[in-house]
């Protein structure tokens, strides 16, 4: 399947066109770009998309499937790339499926370490500051299946993290990974691996999503800090006075 995959949620953007081969059983070949970039995202990402499909065998017009990451992340990051998403399904007609950043950042992590998290409960912790992490943990039913969710990421103190993960022996990752490992002691049975861990598109299983019946929409977890400012009002006095001056 022709398959472009993309992710703008933190301080990365990453990139990854694959192809499966006619006939073959390995993973599928692809071409991929990654970026540390904690600003910027709207403005790298479609030159690094652009990159890549260069490099592909195949057109815009033949992608099969676009997968973007919906959050949680910075807002505009959220927005920047299931804004991409939403214009390069209308254009192509390929449908889009989705992923939390979070899942990525496992899938990432379990490429980086390899036995260690075979056994063992996967999570990822994401510092989201106020003394909280976006949290999502993972494992594998058999120990050697595809990583599967436990729980949707939500955003939690590290003492709530550590209670979701109910005593399982646990790999963390991610910058919030020694937050939680701290809230869960010595004892605890949380080890904090890999804490400048960012979402790289291009560990995705290539089976590992479905396309989404409805748009893609962004995975907020906290309301944004700017609002409309309440209780202000101009009236007809105020407005004939700034006419006049």
């Amino acid at each position: 399947m022709n398959t472009l995959a993309f992710d703008t949620c933190f301080a990365a953007c990453s990139v990854a066109v694959t192809w499966r081969a006619s006939g073959a059983d390995a993973p599928p070949p692809g071409v991929t770009r990654f970026e540390l970039i904690e600003r910027g995202h709207a403005e790298r990402l479609m030159p690094m998309i652009d990159e890549a499909m260069g490099e592909a065998p195949f057109g815009f017009s033949e992608l099969q499937r676009i997968i973007v990451t919906t959050g949680p992340g910075t807002f505009t990051g959220q927005r920047v790339g299931i804004a991409a998403a939403r214009a390069l399904s209308l254009a192509t007609g390929a449908p889009v499926a989705t992923l939390s950043s979070l899942a990525v950042m496992a899938y990432a992590a379990a490429a980086q370490l390899g036995n260690e998290v075979q056994e063992r409960t996967l999570a990822i912790a994401v510092d989201a500051r106020r003394g909280e992490v976006y949290f999502q943990a993972f494992n594998r039913a058999d120990g050697r299946s595809p990583l599967q969710p436990i729980n949707e990421p939500a955003l939690l103190s590290p003492a709530d993290a550590v209670i979701a993960l109910a005593g399982a022996e646990t790999i963390i990752a991610g910058s919030g990974a020694g937050l939680v490992a701290a809230a869960a002691g010595e004892g605890g049975r949380v080890a904090a691996r890999l804490e400048t861990l960012q979402p790289d598109v291009r560990f995705i299983p290539h089976d590992a999503v479905m396309p989404t019946a409805s748009r893609p929409r962004p995975l907020y977890l906290r309301p944004p800090d700017a609002k409309p400012q309440g209780g202000a009002h101009l009236n007809p006095g105020d407005a004939q006075a700034m006419r006049v001056s």
